[in-house]
């Protein structure tokens, strides 16, 4: 019996990690010198979560960012935190939230890949990171399709 509660108790930080899924995560391809580019993807939880940041080793910092339409002119903030009501797919979009990987360490050219740490907030006030790998895509790709060639 206790081997079966060690058994437990050591995969139930396993399927809180698999509460928040990651899906079709991309992240826009930059010229040498640019610093900074967009990471997107969809998020949907099991439970009511909260996405309150990220990191990744191939930036400095990662921000969450929203674009919001004011007088006509698109303007881009961060945000403390984006909502991930359970069982609703969550759109991290160009023109939506998405976010900034800032201070980029090297260009990231289509066909690479980004390493994203995600840190969520469940209702309990706990974090855990979910980890996304990133497929970087071409310069102008928009909306999660590549650019055609």
């Amino acid at each position: 019996m206790k081997m079966i509660l060690l058994a437990f108790a050591l995969c139930f930080p396993a399927s809180a990690h698999a509460q928040v899924t990651a899906d079709k995560a991309w992240v826009r391809g930059t010229v040498p010198g640019q610093t900074a580019t967009g990471a997107f993807m969809q998020l949907k939880s099991a439970q009511d979560t909260r996405l309150v940041g990220a990191r990744s080793a191939a930036a400095g910092a990662v921000e969450i960012h929203s674009m919001t339409s004011e007088g006509g002119v698109m303007k881009m903030r961060p945000v403390a935190a984006i909502e991930l009501p359970a069982g609703k797919p969550v759109e991290l979009k160009p023109g939506g939230f998405h976010m900034m990987l800032l201070d980029l360490k090297k260009t990231v050219k289509e066909g690479d890949s980004v390493p994203i740490t995600l840190v969520l907030e469940g209702k309990d006030g706990k974090r855990r990171n979910l980890e996304v790998k990133a497929e970087v895509r071409a310069l102008g790709a928009s909306g999660g399709q590549p650019v055609p060639k």
